[in-house]
């Protein structure tokens, strides 16, 4: 039989065209993962203990069935008998949560079944521990077929892409799952992952519970063995993207992604990368064009991303991956040309370890003419085509995270001089028409809705929010911020040069009664300064955990009362805030938990709970996170120059973590560098008194305060007497004393050092004053985070 040279040609073609499009899921070492289940022989196993780092598996009676080889490694096996689970936490935040959740400081947990999957000596150890062989049985599979389910219907996590990085590595994994179906909690996880569970990076060792409510963690935290805690910042790192986007006038957005991809250790084979589930890949390869397999499940599964390397990466190694991706729901068009950036964080491959991955970018975008992009990063150039306008944007600096506004906007924009020449241009944009759900507020007794009216305000507060943040903590790495109007009624969000301001504070105050909002509330006079402060914490400084992240919202809410103090005449806001805060921390709530009782604010999302309440995290960590700023500024407050030694250590930890992570610890060391001879009430000049009550504790001190001022020929002789109670005996804390004066004026007299649950009775002379004292105050800046009686 003959074949035509044309024929020969398409055929050739196909064979290419085949070769070059290969569909998500096909690498066969994946699919055999995805697939494997037990198999052959059991293992009975008597009294065998399998301990990993602070968790002890006791099999007391039973058998093991293995699942099949893959590259020659065993990654798992399925108990079936008698068992125990015992986890004792190594650190009094974890010993806390878990009596919190569990109502014990040890976790103990009686199992019949137990499905196990590993890549590190697990599968030697049983073989160890076996005493001999029986046959399996189907129970064994549908343990393993029961998991399968459970990962992509209720964790909606890929187990088998996380398998899949050690497999194909020539190096020795460390990875192991134990699913455990208990009497008491018949849906725990027990892990230890050198890298890190992605959902608490860096910690390594994590257990999760998971309930009709969801996921809770009882406890997490790194691996006691100080060399593996190094590998908790990742396999790779990223440190420059070129992203080509395209959004359609639906919203729906077409990418491609160039990705520089790092190995940070030996045995790079596979990456797991960030994407919303709803962008679909279609094609991933080198930029030599060589084809990589990948792997992405079913957008309502477990639908983690993950790329296939061309061969494993040694330390250092580099490789540029190409992915092209397309999808709904990641940008929602609001109608009359307002569009809503749904996938902040995901909109394109990342690794996604919170905001502590510097790295730079290259833009492109194409969207319909007639809107507008606003992107972080400089915009270099704009140009429009037939029906498309297509930006170019670049970052002249390293960034946590880049992304977008779209709209049809209205721009005012003001330059703030910098010392150095060194200017920011603060620009404020609006969309010049409502979208679909606002259309009701044109009704003619509730005004027009008149988005660009509130642009000069907002433009003020931005302006003026930057400015006493650049005198406060130093210039911004960049020269421009963009603050945008976005759909969102009830928050605002901050990236790099790019602010999201919630839409409802650019409504006048009838209509945001008429949405039942309240516009005298303390959220609207501090939106706008709060989203600024976050360029500077949380970008500018960043956090790679969410055990630093009370750092970037309690900064950034703390921030908000500087311009609070600094734009008012009076203190009333500045101490009606305070106060505000004090209230959230210290009410109980729902659930009958006060949210400064369940836990520190480095616990951070894990603090909300179905049991504990979702509120519990936006009532502790923002306002605790701000108070323990509060407290530190109080302290280092002095007399004659104010702030200045607050503000030399502010502008000194923004400028050594400028476009990096920093850590709690980072910031304890800051502040022992700059803290001043009052702070050092043990004499070891460290904070440690500090950070162990109010950043790694839950204490809450309680304080009675009487006085009485007497006046005398030459002044006034004040005599008081302080309680603190409520407290561990070790507990020390400095309370603030304050004069206000029958003009009006308040003046701090000093501070109090008081250890433990005891009174301080003391008498002081005091000079004449011009005008007679009214009052005599403890904490009336509420300098400290304390309840008064």
């Amino acid at each position: 039989m003959r074949l035509s040279v044309s024929l020969l040609v398409c055929l050739v073609l196909l064979a290419i065209s085949a070769a070059a499009q290969r569909p998500a899921n096909s690498n066969a070492t994946y699919q055999q993962l995805r697939s494997l289940l037990p198999a052959g022989d059991a293992l009975p196993v008597s009294h065998f203990e399998l301990r990993r780092d602070a968790g002890v598996l006791t099999f007391e009676s039973g058998s093991f069935v293995f699942y099949g080889e893959v590259n020659g490694k065993i990654t798992g096996a399925v108990f079936r008998g008698t068992g125990h689970f015992h986890l004792a936490p190594p650190t009094p935040e974890e010993r806390h949560n878990l009596h919190i959740l569990a109502h014990t400081d040890e976790f103990n947990e009686d199992f019949d079944q137990a499905v196990l999957r590993f890549t590190d000596s697990t599968a030697a150890e049983i073989h160890k521990a076996a005493t001999g062989k029986q046959a399996g049985e189907g129970s064994f599979t549908q343990a393993a077929t029961g998991l399968r389910d459970f990962q992509e219907h209720k964790l909606q996590e890929n187990i088998d892409l996380r398998l899949l990085e050690d497999v194909l590595s020539p190096a020795q994994g460390g990875y192991f799952l134990a699913a455990i179906h208990g009497k008491k909690n018949p849906h725990l996880f027990f892990t230890v992952d050198p890298y890190g569970d992605r959902a608490v990076s860096p910690d390594q060792v994590s257990l999760l519970n998971y309930s009709d409510w969801g996921e809770t963690y009882l406890a997490a935290f790194p691996l006691s063995d100080a060399a593996a805690r190094k590998q908790a910042q990742g396999s790779y790192r990223i440190d420059h993207e070129n992203l080509d986007t395209t959004i359609e006038k639906s919203g729906f957005l077409t990418g491609q992604a160039t990705v520089h991809l790092i190995a940070l250790e030996d045995g790079l084979a596979a990456a797991q990368l960030a994407l919303f589930p709803t962008l679909r890949v279609s094609k991933v390869e080198t930029d030599k064009g060589e084809v990589m397999d990948y792997v992405q499940e079913s957008k309502d599964l477990d639908a983690d991303f993950g790329v296939i390397l061309p061969h494993p990466l040694k330390k250092g190694e580099s490789v540029d991956i190409r992915i092209a991706y397309a999808g709904k729901d990641v940008v929602k068009n609001e109608g009359n040309s307002n569009y809503y950036p749904m996938a902040r964080e995901s909109w394109y491959p990342n690794s996604s370890r919170g905001l502590g991955d510097y790295a730079t970018y290259s833009m492109v975008f194409r969207v319909p003419r007639g809107l507008q992009l606003i992107a972080t990063g400089t915009k270099a150039t704009e140009t429009n085509d037939g029906k498309t306008t297509t930006s170019e944007w670049k970052t002249d600096v390293p960034l946590a995270v880049v992304g977008f506004n779209l709209g049809k906007f209205t721009m005012k924009e003001v330059v703030i001089p910098g010392k150095l020449g060194d200017n920011l241009t603060v620009d404020a944009y609006a969309n010049t028409t409502p979208p679909d759900e606002f259309a009701h507020l044109s009704d003619a007794s509730l005004g027009s809705f008149n988005a660009p009216g509130m642009l000069p305000q907002e433009l003020s507060e931005g302006q003026v929010a930057a400015q006493i943040y650049t005198n406060y903590f130093g210039p911004l790495p960049f020269a421009h911020v963009a603050l945008t109007q976005q759909f969102a009624c009830n928050y605002g969000q901050s990236w790099p040069m790019l602010v999201y301001l919630p839409i409802c504070g650019f409504l006048d105050s009838t209509q945001q009664h008429f949405m039942g909002l309240r516009p005298e509330d303390m959220y609207w006079k501090v939106v706008t300064a709060h989203e600024v402060a976050h360029q500077w914490w949380g970008q500018t400084v960043g956090f790679r955990s969410y055990r630093d992240q009370w750092m970037s919202e309690g900064f950034a809410d703390a921030s908000s009362t500087i311009f609070l103090q600094a734009t008012r005449n009076k203190p009333d806001d500045f101490r009606e805030f305070w106060k505000e805060q004090r209230k959230l921390i210290t009410e109980k709530n729902a659930q009958g938990f006060r949210p400064i009782d369940v836990g520190p604010v480095t616990m951070g999302f894990r603090l909300a709970t179905d049991k504990t309440g979702w509120d519990i995290y936006q009532n502790l960590v923002y306002p605790k996170g701000a108070y323990i700023l509060q407290m530190i500024r109080m302290m280092m407050w002095q007399r004659k120059d104010g702030d200045a030694e607050f503000i030399t250590m502010m502008r000194d930890f923004a400028s050594t973590y400028r476009l990096r992570a920093a850590t709690t610890e980072d910031f304890k060391a800051m502040v022992e560098k700059h803290m001043t001879p009052q702070m050092d009430i043990e004499g070891n000049h460290t904070m440690d008194w500090f950070f162990l009550e109010y950043v790694y504790g839950t204490d809450l001190p309680v304080y009675h305060f009487e006085s009485q001022a007497t006046p005398t020929d030459t002044g006034v002789t004040l005599h008081f007497k302080l309680t603190q109670s409520g407290v561990p005996e070790s507990f020390k804390n400095l309370v603030p004393i304050y004069l206000e004066f029958a003009d009006g004026k308040v003046t701090r007299l000093g501070e109090v050092k008081v250890s433990g649950n005891k009174t301080i009775e003391q008498t002081v002379p005091l000079a004449k004053s011009p005008s007679p004292i009214k009052k005599v105050w403890i904490n009336y800046y509420y300098d400290v985070l304390c309840l008064e009686n």
